[in-house]
């Protein structure tokens, strides 16, 4: 089973360098990620959604080769490829993995204009690694399907406070 951990930062580039820590953490298999992605809401207001996995471009090279193939049986691999490929990026761009994408927006309309957020759902978490190194950035469990225990800790560990 997944669990689901938001963090929300005061500073609007906060959540970008959390990202990039846990990107790292899930080289060296200290988080089994299923999907990660941060949110920025500008001093303005405006929301932007930042995925971990470009689901367009994946989507693009994917059907880009299946369409090649294809039209090489029919002697056309280049416009197979050409027509594989936009297929392939439109149903990338329309696909939802992971986190629910309404979900991150409407948490995200609750944030205060120039702050971020880290939505990560994860299979697995070294726990005694990766807390100490998501502590060094503060922020605020906004919400979490953790255990109740392992969620105070957490939330103890940003505050830079000693879990009971």
């Amino acid at each position: 089973m997944s669990d689901l951990v938001v963090i929300a930062y005061p500073e609007e580039n906060r959540a970008a360098e959390v990202m990039s820590t846990i990107q790292r953490l899930s080289s060296e298999n200290l988080v089994d990620l299923e999907d990660a992605c941060y949110v920025t809401k500008s001093p303005e207001g405006k929301i932007r959604l930042h995925q971990s996995r470009d689901l367009t471009a994946a989507g693009a090279l994917s059907g880009g080769l299946w369409g090649m193939l294809i039209g090489l049986i029919f002697l056309a691999p280049v416009f197979g490829a050409a027509i594989g490929a936009l297929s392939g990026a439109i149903t990338g761009k329309a696909a939802d993995y992971g986190i629910d994408d309404a979900f991150i927006k409407r948490l995200a309309e609750q944030m205060k204009p120039g702050s971020s957020a880290i939505f990560t759902l994860t299979r697995k978490v070294t726990a005694d690694k990766v807390v100490p190194e998501l502590a060094k950035y503060g922020g605020t469990v906004l919400r979490t399907s953790l255990a109740k225990d392992a969620e105070q800790k957490l939330e103890a560990a940003l505050q830079g406070q000693k879990a009971a």
